[in-house]
C-alpha cells in the first residue's frame, strides 16, 4: 500500500475513531438541548453554557500545547514535538469554532455585535496571533519552533485572557451565581467538550507525526 494511504495516515477513518467522535458529538448535543433555562435568557441559556464550556477547553487546549511543547525542550523526545502539534491544531480549531458561536449570542442576547467588548475583541486578535504562528511551524517544519510557539502562544493567551476586562460580558455568568443546577450542567459540557478535544488530537496526530517525518 503507498505510503499516503497507509493505515497510520488514515487514521482518521477508521470506524473506531468516527464511531467515537460521533458519540461524543452526539452526547454534547444532547447535553445542550435538555440544558437548563433561566427567567432572563431562557433557553438561550442552553447555547451560553455550551459556548463557555467550548472557551474553556480551547484554553486548556492551547495550555496542554505549550506544555507538550515545554517537555518536549526539556527530554528532546520527538513524541511530544508531535503532541503538541496536535494540539495546537485542535486548539485553533476549536477556537475558530468559538468565535462564530461568540457572535451570534451577541446578535441574539446584545441585539448586535459589541465590537469594542474586551471579551470579543480580545480573543479575536488572539486567533489571529494563533493562526500565523500555527502556519508559521507548519512551514517550517522544525520541532523546536513549533514546540517553542505553541508555549509562548499558551503563555500569551492565558496572560491576555486573565488580564481583559469586561463591559457587557459578565466576569463569572456561571459560578457567580449560586444556580447548583447551571453549574452542574456546566460542568457536565466542559467534561464532554473536554473528552471532544482529546479525541480530536488523538486523530491528528499521525498527521503532526508526518510533518516531521524527514527528521526522523
Amino acid at each position: 500500500m503507498p505510503a499516503s494511504l497507509s493505515s497510520e495516515s488514515i487514521v482518521w477513518l477508521r470506524p473506531r475513531w468516527m464511531i467515537g467522535l460521533g458519540i461524543t458529538l452526539g452526547l454534547i448535543a444532547v447535553a445542550t438541548i435538555l440544558g437548563p433555562t433561566e427567567r432572563v435568557l431562557g433557553t438561550a441559556l442552553r447555547l451560553v453554557l455550551l459556548h463557555g464550556a467550548w472557551v474553556w477547553v480551547g484554553k486548556a487546549a492551547y495550555a496542554l500545547a505549550g506544555l507538550a511543547g515545554l517537555v518536549f525542550w526539556l527530554t528532546r523526545r520527538s513524541v511530544w514535538a508531535e503532541r503538541s502539534t496536535a494540539l495546537g491544531w485542535t486548539a485553533l480549531f476549536i477556537w475558530s469554532t468559538y468565535l462564530p458561536m461568540s457572535l451570534y449570542l451577541q446578535i441574539s442576547i446584545w441585539g448586535g455585535v459589541f465590537w469594542e467588548e474586551p471579551r470579543w475583541r480580545v480573543p479575536l486578535m488572539l486567533w489571529g496571533v494563533s493562526l500565523v504562528f500555527q502556519v508559521a511551524g507548519w512551514l517550517m517544519r522544525d520541532l523546536r519552533v513549533l514546540t517553542f510557539l505553541n508555549t509562548a502562544f499558551a503563555v500569551l493567551l492565558w496572560w491576555q485572557l486573565g488580564a481583559t476586562e469586561t463591559i457587557l460580558h459578565p466576569q463569572s455568568p456561571v459560578f457567580g451565581g449560586e444556580a447548583v443546577r447551571i453549574q452542574a450542567h456546566f460542568v457536565l459540557l466542559v467534561l464532554l467538550c473536554s473528552l471532544l478535544m482529546l479525541q480530536i488530537a488523538a486523530v491528528l496526530i499521525p498527521a503532526a507525526r508526518r510533518l516531521f517525518a524527514h527528521l526522523t
